[in-house]
């Protein structure tokens, strides 16, 4: 049975990333209705900002050359480390009990919103691995950046995230899903691209229909 923690990061009630991620969701639900779901708005209750306490417990774990995860608690000895852990335990907790983490983010001025870096910030610790925990991240992007397009080299978005995953989760298995040229429904001067955006996202539904019947055990 598969345990699915979802998180979105979209300031817009009604974004595209979101709708991603539900259609992901509804599809994932159909074929395994009996499975595990977890479900956190960072827009709406966002993670805080890492703060002192943080960078001490950062600091114990660099210290005692551990990467067992069980440990942290331990580590945290000073009181703003404790305070820290208080705050980082819940988040890393459903991280740890998920196989798999569907993250909806829009692209915001070429890469993440803070409010998922500041997720990330806060349940990464050195050397740290997921072990077999896979990622799926659904994206809306205002323009177009798939490769080939202008814009391509500008895409800190997936880049960072793939290379976060890879390099400090040692999880190669990301997958990620974009529909793009969102801006082209508000703004009159991408007009001309409007049924670009719409044979994009539609092409990113299909997608992640498909993709979460691979996500079931």
């Amino acid at each position: 049975m598969t345990h699915l923690l979802h998180l979105d990061a979209s300031a817009r009630t009604h974004s595209v990333s979101r709708r991603l991620g539900a259609e992901f969701v509804e599809s994932w639900r159909a074929a395994e209705p009996d499975g595990r779901y977890t479900y956190r708005d960072l827009a709406t209750d966002p993670a805080p900002f890492i703060g002192e306490g943080w960078t001490e417990l950062c600091d114990a774990v660099l210290a005692a050359g551990s990467t067992d995860l069980d440990r942290l608690p331990e580590l945290a000895v000073t009181p703003a480390a404790q305070a820290a852990w208080q705050i980082v335990e819940p988040l890393l907790t459903q991280v740890l009990a998920a196989d798999v983490i569907l993250i909806g983010t829009p692209m915001y001025n070429y890469s993440i919103p803070a409010a998922l870096k500041a997720w990330l910030d806060q349940i990464t610790f050195p050397r740290m691995s997921l072990g077999e925990r896979r990622f799926v991240v659904v994206s809306a992007r205002g323009g177009a950046y798939s490769p080939g397009a202008p814009k391509a080299a500008f895409d800190y978005q997936e880049r960072y995230l793939r290379d976060f995953f890879a390099g400090h989760y040692a999880v190669t298995d990301t997958v990620f899903v974009h529909a793009e040229l969102t801006n082209a429904v508000q703004d009159p001067n991408l007009a001309h691209l409007r049924d670009a955006h719409e044979s994009s996202l539609a092409a990113a539904l299909t997608d992640v229909r498909l993709l979460a019947k691979d996500y079931v055990k």
